[in-house]
């Protein structure tokens, strides 16, 4: 029997929140349809109702870990400045945080690159999300670019530039939360970026 329709989104989140959990303690290698089962409180039945296998599972994580940073993001850029410079520098800074207030979500980013350089539809998920985050970055420098703050370039290649960094500080973070403090990462990151995004000077 289906589990019924007001239950079954809360009880699919619950899964997944499990999962991400199993991941950040066991790995992917570790990772077990019966584990998961355990730590959800839920049947394997159950559990195989709205999961066919561990690989379905693993992309329902990404893609829950990967809409609750768009969430961050979207919050903290409502609460700051609305030019280019601010938007920026807020993405960085939620990006960063992130990274030590909620390990296990970066975990999930790790442990499904290391499963994609195997599977070609993981790759091929892994490629559509980053080509989103690349158009949300490059409008806010295209935004930059019209209002003069930033000098002349393509917006997607300066915006793979800067998930460039902002990842691998990120998993620097992730690794060793002790290599620095966050405040003191998006500082250097955001001078980073603005000097990269600076009008030259005549």
């Amino acid at each position: 029997m289906s589990p019924r329709r007001g239950v079954a989104p809360l009880r699919r989140a619950a899964i997944v929140r499990a999962t991400i959990r199993c991941l950040a303690r066991d790995g992917y290698s570790g990772l077990t349809m019966k584990r998961v089962a355990r730590e959800a409180k839920v049947s394997q039945g159950i559990l195989h109702y709205y999961f066919r296998d561990k690989r379905t599972i693993l992309v329902a994580a990404l893609e829950t870990v990967a809409a609750d940073l768009d969430r961050r993001v979207a919050a903290a850029q409502s609460r700051g400045g609305k030019d280019a410079r601010a938007r920026l520098l807020t993405l960085v800074e939620a990006c960063l945080r992130l990274a030590v207030e909620e390990q296990a979500f970066w975990i999930v980013f790790v442990e499904f690159w290391g499963e994609m350089m195997h599977d070609r539809r993981l790759r091929e998920i892994n490629a559509v999300w980053y080509d989103r985050m690349r158009r949300l970055i490059g409008a806010v420098v295209a935004q930059g670019v019209r209002a003069g703050l930033f000098r002349r370039l393509d917006p997607l290649r300066a915006a793979a530039v800067i998930l460039g960094l902002v990842d691998g500080v990120s998993l620097q973070l992730t690794f060793d939360p002790s290599a620095f403090r966050v405040p003191e990462a998006a500082r250097f990151c955001g001078d980073a970026v603005m000097r990269y995004l600076a009008r030259e000077v005549p």
